[in-house]
């Protein structure tokens, strides 16, 4: 397809993301593509490792193909919705679980559906461009595929402040946060790519990985930690408020453009997972809430607003963080019975 080029080169399944025009978006054709791949090369004994990159500098790849699914959804057909994510996390657990070494090189924007293929891998580069969020929450979602296990894994409440707020990480943070394991300088990764698909030997990773640049969250960890350490939205912002710092500024504007309801939902999930979540736990999870995303919550409001009319402006389901109620962050959570994520075959 010509999103998505597949091949075996030497000993290495490869996949290289060819939408640049498009920031590398996935399309549920270009999931559904990957995943066959992958099924297919897992008992494939010429393929030793998979490596995954992207056309372009501006991104690896920058989201889901939201587009898709609000021309589907404001139709009406939330089942199209519903089946995409389904196959999707799919996809995630496949990656996060993969018998073999998955390899991905991440510059640019990686951020949301990007996340969910790169970072689930066993061996996450980011080169110097790299700027990785979930930043769901100001389209009125959740952070998902898979995201919300590695924010519950990151040091103290920093899972939280990034999931409620979508910072944007660099190659350290990145690292730092636990969403990348090396960094290695994009002048390199010619040579590496070759040198992964002739020998098939993983071990060239860590012989290419150079320090990472200087990370940025190490500093604010004391005051993430204060402040996200709080049981709900209402009283993060409070906390926030009181403070008489810059970050707190910065922080109370990032939680104001996220929509309310997505952002307190956000915190409920960070706080039901714990500090160690299995990844398919994490992703069924984000099922309950994205299957029920098109009809409960403000979604298809946020693309509007955001992506279609870009007007920015969007009309959220409650105008402040004391307006959501625990009765509603409960209904998007529980269990979907007949409808719950599974992850057989």
């Amino acid at each position: 397809m010509t999103d998505l080029s597949i091949r075996v080169e030497g000993r290495a399944g490869r996949v290289t993301f060819t939408r640049p025009q498009a920031l590398n978006a996935l399309s549920y054709a270009m999931c559904k593509a990957l995943d066959s791949a992958l099924r297919a090369w897992a008992d494939d004994p010429a393929v030793e490792l998979v490596v995954i990159d992207a056309e372009g500098d501006r991104a690896f790849c920058a989201g889901g193909d939201i587009a898709e699914l609000y021309a589907e959804g404001t139709r009406g057909n939330v089942a199209y919705g519903q089946q995409f994510w389904r196959d999707e996390y799919r996809m995630n657990a496949r990656i996060g679980g993969y018998a073999k070494p998955i390899v991905t090189l991440i510059q640019g924007f990686c951020m949301g559906g990007g996340v969910g293929v790169a970072c689930h891998a066993s061996h996450r580069i980011v080169g110097e461009s790299a700027q990785v969020a979930m930043p769901e929450c100001a389209i009125g979602l959740v952070p998902d595929v898979g995201g919300s296990a590695l924010l519950a894994a990151a040091p103290g409440r920093m899972g939280a402040y990034l999931a409620m707020t979508g910072t944007r990480m660099g190659p350290g943070d990145a690292i730092f946060a636990g969403f990348a394991d090396s960094f290695v300088p994009m002048a390199a990764w010619p040579d590496l790519i070759a040198t992964l698909c002739a020998t098939g030997d993983v071990g060239a990773v860590a012989q290419a990985a150079r320090p990472a640049p200087a990370a940025r969250l190490p500093g604010l960890q004391p005051q993430v930690d204060r402040h996200f350490c709080q049981a709900t939205l209402p009283l993060i912002r409070a906390s926030l408020s009181a403070a008489d710092s810059d970050f707190a500024r910065d922080t109370l504007a990032a939680l104001d453009r996220g929509a309310p309801l997505a952002v307190a939902t956000a915190l409920a999930m960070q706080q039901a997972l714990g500090p160690d979540p299995a990844l398919k736990s994490a992703l069924e999870l984000e099922y309950r809430v994205t299957h029920r995303a098109q009809t409960d919550t403000d979604f298809l409001e946020g693309i509007r607003a955001m992506i279609i009319d870009k007007d920015r402006k969007p009309r959220w389901r409650h105008a402040r963080a004391e307006d959501v109620t625990d009765a509603e962050l409960a209904a998007l959570l529980a269990p979907l019975g007949p409808e719950t994520l599974t992850f057989e075959e």
